[in-house]
């Protein structure tokens, strides 16, 4: 059961939670043993809020997994794992995370509650409102931004929700897509919203954001103000990674018919996870090697 549960959690998707570094690294307080101990037990507490998520998202979108050619070989949605003993695990773990978020930081336990109400309403209504659903998504990642920089007390760049939201909804768009070709005719029974869409439609958005994720993060390195706040320059030469980047996830949707899981591209494709090192490693010389 523990096994069960634990792949009901979707480890592989706690990848995404890496973005509440975010704050803490182009804040450059990367190497402060307490704010950095802050922001990990902060990462592991979303850990935990978005695997209890992805169970009760399991148990509500139970009868349309069963028709997804993947998602029908979950623990719950295969019947492995019954649907009492996921509820009633879910129910306590998220009682316990929410009581060490709140004592961990006061604002970081409301962001981590307001994310976790979002992701309700979201498997209840908003999954069912044409692009608000995407932008539902791009929410839950701001909020994971804006948590990673409230644990530790620094000011939320808007630059930083600005990309943010750019690039999340780059990957729901792009995710969306992946779903309406990979089910083709069973799509709406899979995902009713998904009739809303098509590919051609699909790709406008995809094409609004792209170019709109480069430039708001193109001026970001380049802005004045930045460079006088973290007393760096040359930031503009990590823009060849998120170029390359984009490049790649939008070469890997449209040839290789990929994207229906952004966190297990990231994983899994070389070129990509390559790519996310370099910019890293980038980013950390330009901002702590002044």
């Amino acid at each position: 059961m523990v096994r069960l549960i634990l792949s009901s959690m979707r480890p592989g998707q706690w990848v995404k939670n890496l973005l509440l570094f975010a704050g803490l690294i182009f804040s450059q307080n990367f190497f402060n043993p307490e704010m950095l101990l802050k922001s990990i037990f902060a990462f592991l507490l979303f850990c935990l809020f978005s695997g209890c998520v992805y169970i009760l998202n399991d148990i509500i979108d139970l009868e349309y997994d069963k028709s997804h050619p993947l998602k029908s070989k979950r623990a719950i949605a295969s019947g492995q794992l019954k649907v009492s003993s996921a509820l009633a695990f879910s129910i306590i773990l998220i009682i316990g995370s929410f009581i060490l978020s709140f004592y961990l930081n006061r604002n970081f336990g409301f962001i981590g509650l307001a994310y976790f109400v979002l992701n309700l309403v979201y498997s209840q209504y908003l999954k069912h409102i044409v692009i608000i659903d995407v932008m539902s998504i791009s929410a839950g990642f701001v909020l994971r931004a804006v948590a990673g920089a409230v644990v530790i007390d620094v000011t939320i760049s808007p630059w930083l929700i600005v990309c943010t939201t750019l690039l999340a909804l780059f990957l729901g768009f792009g995710k969306r897509r992946q779903e309406l070709l990979i089910l083709e005719e069973k799509a709406t029974g899979h995902r009713k919203i998904l009739s809303e869409y098509s590919p051609y439609f699909l790709d406008q958005l995809i094409s609004v954001v792209t170019a709109s994720t480069v430039v708001a993060y193109a001026f970001y390195t380049v802005s004045p103000e930045v460079k006088t706040k973290l007393g760096v320059s040359h930031l503009e030469l990590t823009i060849p990674f998120v170029l390359y980047g984009i490049f790649r996830y939008l070469y890997l949707i449209h040839q290789k018919e990929k994207g229906g899981s952004p966190a297990q591209l990231l994983l899994t494709d070389k070129p990509i996870l390559i790519d996310v090192l370099f910019w890293l490693v980038s980013v950390f010389l330009i901002l702590y090697l002044k």
